[in-house]
């Protein structure tokens, strides 16, 4: 049977990869990249040298059937991401569907995910969350803030820096004041920071200090109401 291989790559430190990966790396009968010079260089740092395909959010729609077919053709392929899982707000799920649709075994490998820090280094009940991705940029964005803001879980969002002052100035109007805030940036990076407060604190905070790198908000659930 065919095989595709979901292999995640580290989010930021090289070392964030698994032996198993590496060995899938190497094996497959050619690797599908979300952006080939990124994975080249991991390919590059660990001497592995393997066919690249380009396989992003652009072509994914137009692709994904021809892809299935080269799959079926040479026996295994991986897909990786820039960083982080695949199909985890990545390319991915478009093909690990269609794969499934025709016969070709999906296998998961586990590593590297900003989610899993970020939830467990914020300090915050982690037992249970929801994972929101990236916030509509539009359409849809203060109807996702409403349900965050009544959401008894811990919640998860991505979110580039220079959206970060917009998306706490928006915590500052839709949630409660006394909701903790943690913003997670450059995670397994060597500048890798932990900023915990109200989201008022870390307006004031970033306002001052203008964030660069990738981030993860996480909020504190909302209390319950007596």
């Amino acid at each position: 049977m065919s095989k595709l291989y979901v292999v995640p790559t580290p989010i930021g430190n090289l070392e964030d990869i698994t032996l198993r990966a590496l060995r899938v790396l190497k094996e497959a009968d050619f690797i599908l990249a979300e952006d080939t010079r990124t994975t080249g260089k991991l390919l590059k740092h660990y001497e592995i040298s393997n066919q690249l395909m380009s396989f992003h959010i652009h072509n994914e729609h137009k692709t994904v059937e021809r892809v299935v077919d080269q799959i079926k053709a040479a026996g295994s392929a991986a897909i990786v991401s820039d960083a982080g899982t695949p199909s985890i707000s990545d390319p991915g799920f478009l093909l690990i569907r269609e794969c499934i649709a025709n016969d070709i075994e999906v296998i998961c490998l586990p590593g590297p995910s900003a989610i899993i820090p970020a939830i467990v280094g914020c300090g915050f009940p982690c037992d249970s969350f929801v994972f929101e991705g990236f916030l509509p940029h539009k359409k849809g964005r203060q109807t996702m803030w409403k349900t965050i803001a009544e959401e008894q879980k811990s919640v998860v969002l991505y979110e580039s820096p220079h959206r970060l002052i917009k998306a706490l100035k928006e915590m500052t109007e839709f949630l409660a004041e006394d909701r903790q805030i943690c913003v997670a940036r450059e995670i397994s990076k060597i500048h890798e920071t932990f900023h915990r407060g109200t989201a008022v604190e870390l307006l004031e905070y970033f306002e001052k200090n203008p964030p660069k790198g990738e981030i993860v908000i996480v909020i504190s659930a909302q209390k319950k109401r007596k």
